[in-house]
């Protein structure tokens, strides 16, 4: 073969296969590895300091009500040390657990009831709709008249605030199991309860777990409103004592460290799910 013509393929096939373009990063179908989101996050969280830090030092903004991160985090270090810190989170961790396992036992199976019966769905949907919409914040006053002020009214308050909307969440979970799935199940001629396990369970798994994961977002900060009202310990109760007080750099200590439970239980969820639920495609 003559060597002009070869070199003529050569760039033939050069032109047929263009190298592709780089998508920028702030494009819509753009994907980042894992240790990029881990660096753009703790850039963020890092420029975050920066500015509060600024802030206080400028004095743009009194002490009183803005304190630096440095007063914040030898306020949180002190409390720490006298074992004050260690106290109040384990009260209000206990708390939190215990109403978020109970919202989502019961929430769970009758979300996947009336997701899947029409019959249960009329009987139940209208009626859990109409509570969710109503403030958690009114009830307090009513539980505290209908249990007390001790331990069972912050359960409450919580699973108030997480039952009513888990159960929808599930609901809708449960609804967007494709049709076509069902009708295999009925096809081997199993029964509903066999398609209900084997079939509607594992296919909404993983959605069910995503809404769990919002739905514990939304329980932290129903505890800090149960601690708030009529409790002697916990995170809430310490951010209303330092409101007494002007101790905002206890109160904004305890933000900080609320937000940093919620962040690592949030990322812990998504964590466990990528582990649970590989035999679906997360994005």
């Amino acid at each position: 073969m003559p060597a002009d013509v070869h070199e003529r393929e050569s760039s033939n096939r050069t032109k047929a296969t263009p190298r592709r373009r780089r998508r920028p990063l702030l494009s819509i179908t753009t994907r980042i590895d894992s240790r990029r989101y881990l660096a753009i996050s703790t850039v963020a969280f890092v420029l975050f300091v920066m500015l509060w830090w600024g802030i206080t030092a400028a004095e743009i903004v009194k002490p009183m009500f803005l304190p630096s991160p440095e007063r914040v985090w030898q306020r949180l270090s002190a409390l720490a040390a006298g074992g004050q810190l260690w106290d109040d989170l384990g009260i209000s961790l206990f708390r939190i657990s215990f109403s978020f396992f109970l919202a989502c036992a019961m929430a769970i199976p009758l979300g996947m009831l009336i997701g899947s019966f029409r019959v249960l769905d009329a009987a139940f949907e209208p009626m859990i709709d109409f509570i969710r919409y109503m403030p958690v914040v009114a009830f307090v006053p009513l539980t505290i008249l209908w249990v007390g002020t001790n331990e069972p009214q912050k359960y409450l308050i919580i699973w108030l605030g997480t039952f009513f909307q888990l159960t929808l969440m599930v609901q809708d979970c449960v609804k967007r199991v494709p049709r076509d799935f069902i009708d295999v199940g009925r096809t081997l001629e199993m029964r509903e309860w066999t398609i209900l396990q084997r079939i509607v369970l594992p296919s909404s798994a993983p959605a069910i777990w995503d809404a769990m994961r919002i739905c514990l977002g939304w329980a932290w900060s129903w505890l800090v409103l149960a601690e708030l009202v009529a409790a002697s310990a916990g995170m809430g109760y310490r951010i209303t004592v330092a409101q007494r007080y002007f101790q905002t750099d206890t109160i904004i200590g305890y933000v900080l460290v609320l937000g940093l439970l919620g962040l690592a239980s949030d990322q812990l969820m998504k964590l466990l799910g990528k582990t649970m639920f590989r035999y679906q495609e997360r994005t």
